[in-house]
């Protein structure tokens, strides 16, 4: 490495794209979370002009993504952005809470720089592994010359932290922007710009300190809508002597995946009244992979506009934590 020359770091945290399979043959069985980063990034050639870092952050299934990790990961991605020969961050990550955490750095950190999250669908000793071809795609992206704000690179495909969303369980190109569109295509290592990168805004520095420190994040359940649905399971999740049981934080928010525009079986409905006559925060999103509810005024529910529920529980926890 050059003195002086430009960097791309690489924050390594787990997930399918470092698993190992029990046979190369068949990937379906395997393990995630098993490969260092140090070690996904052998034989991969940097970006012309760029040298490479990589800092293992994690080593976990992104099923299992909880609070301790994401600080550390905010931690180092505060870190290397502040450095002035850091041009950006990739993130290896798992498929299944890319998503979310796309969306907390892009609300907490808003970087002016591109931190680009990359992942796969199959284990890096499949026959057919597809990590390695994402993080080349990846790092071209962080490459690129006026790239800002936290992207989503799979397939081919780069997308917003705020749309992306993963819409199948086993095809290669497993994630969507939805009606957003994607931000661009990555084809034979050129970056294909389609609409503008996220824009920067200024950093949540005193939310970024409280997530930081705080003992625990607001708890926020997610309540899906759905024929012959029962109030019951609204009750119970709001209930405190059923918290106290569990040894369980006092639900403080509730966000209602609702059916179609955001409708609510009148059962449910019911129960959500209870709820926010008790306290807890309600805000309204819709189960439908595509689509955007549209706020109107006066309602029981406020919308949480153009978020899926997955995103909407956590806007809802930050907004708590503030």
């Amino acid at each position: 490495m050059q003195v002086g020359q430009e960097k791309i770091v690489v924050l390594g945290t787990g997930g399918t794209i470092a698993g190992l399979a029990t046979s190369a043959a068949d990937s379906r069985d395997y393990l995630a979370a098993q490969k260092p980063v140090a070690e996904l990034m052998t034989g991969l050639a940097a970006p012309s002009g760029f040298a490479l870092l990589s800092e293992q952050v994690a080593q976990i299934d992104s099923k299992d993504m909880d609070l301790a990790v994401w600080r550390k990961l905010l931690q180092r991605c505060v870190h290397w952005l502040a450095q002035a020969d850091v041009q950006g961050l990739v993130i290896t990550h798992g498929t299944d809470t890319l998503e979310e955490t796309a969306f907390l750095l892009q609300t907490v950190l808003a970087p002016r720089k591109p931190v680009v999250l990359t992942c796969a669908m199959r284990p890096a000793n499949a026959a057919d592994a597809d990590g390695p071809q994402n993080l080349r795609d990846a790092l071209a992206v962080a490459a690129t010359a006026g790239a800002q704000g936290v992207l989503a690179v799979c397939a081919g495909r780069i997308l917003g932290a705020l749309d992306v969303q993963k819409v199948h369980s086993s095809r290669l190109d497993a994630f969507s922007a939805g009606e957003a569109g994607d931000i661009g295509r990555v084809q034979q290592g050129r970056v294909e710009r389609q609409r503008d990168w996220p824009q920067p805004r200024v950093p949540q520095e005193m939310l970024l300190e409280v997530l930081l420190t705080a003992p625990a994040l607001p708890r926020v359940e997610i309540v899906l809508s759905h024929a012959a649905a029962c109030g019951a399971t609204v009750d119970a999740l709001v209930d405190p002597a059923v918290a106290t049981r569990y040894g369980a934080p006092p639900v403080r928010g509730l966000v209602l995946a609702g059916t179609g525009g955001g409708t609510v079986h009148h059962e449910l409905e019911a129960a959500l009244r209870r709820a926010q006559a008790a306290g807890v925060r309600v805000l309204r999103s819709t189960r439908c992979a595509d689509g955007f509810l549209q706020p109107r005024p006066n309602e029981e529910f406020p919308v949480a506009a153009g978020l899926s529920p997955v995103k909407a529980r956590l806007a809802l926890m930050l907004e708590l934590l503030r």
